[in-house]
């Protein structure tokens, strides 16, 4: 069984900078897209990165030129370079992977941001 564990949310001022995590754990086959999506109290879960095994990127409208996901192929895990960090970005922030037809979530971590 796959699974997803984040790392690296916290609190942070405005205009500062964090960096997510997400490991994948349990031998899994070929990570087809893993990235990141989040989801804020009253609000649909949204993309904020989403990057395929070949190294191709996608980004939610609200975090490009922001946010910077890479990927370790060779150990399964996502980054998420935040920067500029904005209020409207507090949100829980979930790692998502798909395997094949499958798709898997992480328990999800708290990014907040306030002065």
């Amino acid at each position: 069984q796959v699974q997803l564990v984040e790392s690296g949310g916290g609190l942070v001022q405005p205009g500062g900078s964090l960096r997510l995590s997400c490991a994948a754990s349990g031998s899994p086959s070929i990570i087809h897209r893993m990235g990141w999506y989040r989801q804020a109290p009253g609000k649909q879960r949204e993309l904020v990165a989403d990057v395929t095994v070949d190294g191709f990127t996608k980004y939610g409208d609200s975090v490009k030129g922001r946010f910077t996901a890479t990927r370790d192929n060779a150990k399964n895990t996502v980054f998420l370079q935040m920067n500029n960090l904005k209020p409207e970005d507090s949100a829980v922030y979930l790692c998502h992977a798909r395997i094949s037809v499958s798709e898997y979530w992480g328990q999800g971590t708290q990014v907040s941001v306030s002065s």
